[in-house]
């Protein structure tokens, strides 16, 4: 059997149906004697350009290990079902286990306690009276008379 890494987009609006349709290619993968070694549901994410004048989109990731026949069943399911909106299969060497560097790094985001950046301190703001910069040599006064 081959290893194969797939991701697929399905459309916003059936964002609740993922775990259904998981289920379904999960039961057809390992009916046909096939292994699902890594899935990710990624959730909805911004897409790089719209698709069919939609702007997000479901990701799923899943590295499997199966036939060429579990294989072509799936991809029929995906082609058949109208929900998803893309998906590609790559062929892979070996058996991919360890979360994806997508994966990483949101688990880093919701982990970490600092202010969200990886930016250092800040500087100290300049005050208005250390003759610095902008204001200088302007008048302080100024003068709101109607006549």
């Amino acid at each position: 059997m081959r290893h194969y890494e797939i991701v697929f987009l399905v459309h916003p609006s059936q964002s609740e149906q993922v775990p259904a349709m998981l289920d379904r290619y999960r039961t057809n993968l390992e009916a046909r004697g096939g292994q699902i070694h890594r899935l990710e549901d990624w959730g909805r994410r911004q897409l790089a350009y719209p698709i069919n004048k939609i702007h997000k989109a479901h990701y799923v990731l899943m590295n499997v290990e199966c036939d060429a026949e579990a294989l072509a069943e799936l991809e029929s399911a995906f082609r058949f079902n109208d929900a998803v909106l893309r998906n590609m299969i790559i062929k892979r060497d070996a058996a991919v286990t360890e979360p994806s560097p997508l994966l990483k790094s949101g688990d880093e985001r919701e982990g970490s306690d600092d202010d969200g950046g990886e930016r250092g301190e800040r500087r100290p703001r300049r005050s208005d009276d250390d003759g610095e910069g902008r204001g200088e040599g302007r008048s302080e006064s100024r003068d709101f008379d109607n006549d």
